[in-house]
């Protein structure tokens, strides 16, 4: 979150289908594949033979063509190949660090976040550590900056930690709130609902499916929009720290009992 992700890149034995042509040719089809995708010329560089949007996502040929045949600049919400097992996970207890309960702001976002989940009435509930009766774990630390990290699920099971920005003390208990929320939804298996042009961010930026899926989740809007989701890559500065409506849809789809 915050940060422009490169696209994979892919190596020429496993599937690079332009592998032992002309590179200008297919960097060529690149730029042409990636216009037609809707970004901007402007954004889109050739750098020592590799072709480059938003400054450091390189692009490869089969990321650019992906992009065209599955019409991944009109949708919105998508999650991860892997999921978690509702049938073996029904608490996820979030466990703060000492350092990250030291920080008010986001102690109080930490406990807003859990709340949006579990209002929505979800397949598992989630609980504020150390307790009893947990199913899965996740350590919230923290990490200096006001953005944050997490990864995705893994054996059926959410990834194990959220990495908060102790810069976000000063951002208001808003902006904690939505940063936890954003990365807990990372560790339940969704992507950036703009993974594929950031729109929400200054600078254009695609992250591929980076060998982890971005699989369209279903009943959820054709366009990405800025503010649509708090699964967006950057927030903005009025951010509320809620789920949008197609964030909820998104979530019953995956994990409603």
């Amino acid at each position: 979150m915050f940060k422009r992700a490169a696209v994979l890149a892919v190596s020429c034995g496993a599937f690079l289908a332009g592998c032992g042509t002309d590179p200008q040719l297919e960097n060529e089809e690149i730029v042409s594949n990636l216009v037609e995708a809707g970004f901007r010329a402007e954004d889109i560089r050739v750098v020592e033979e590799a072709v480059y949007v938003g400054n450091d996502a390189h692009v490869s040929l089969t990321a650019s063509r992906e992009m065209l045949q599955s019409g991944e600049g009109s949708q919105e919400q998508y999650r991860t190949t892997n999921l978690v097992s509702t049938s073996v996970v029904t608490k996820i207890c979030i466990n703060p660090t000492a350092t990250f309960n030291s920080y008010s702001v986001l102690s109080q976002g930490l406990n807003l976040a859990i709340a949006n989940y579990n209002a929505l009435g979800l397949c598992f509930t989630m609980a504020r550590g150390p307790t009893t009766g947990c199913s899965a774990n996740i350590t919230a630390a923290t990490i200096p900056g006001i953005s944050g990290s997490s990864g995705f699920p893994s054996g059926g099971r959410p990834y194990g930690t959220i990495n908060i920005g102790t810069g976000l003390q000063a951002s208001g208990v808003d902006m904690a709130e939505y940063v936890i929320t954003h990365e807990l939804g990372h560790a339940l298996g969704l992507r950036h609902s703009d993974f594929y042009s950031h729109i929400s961010c200054a600078s254009a930026g695609n992250e591929g499916t980076a060998g982890i899926g971005a699989i369209l989740i279903p009943g959820t809007p054709s366009t990405a929009t800025v503010g649509g989701s708090i699964m967006n890559s950057c927030p903005r500065a009025t951010e509320t720290g809620e789920f949008t409506s197609t964030d909820i849809i998104a979530l019953n789809a995956l994990y409603k009992c």
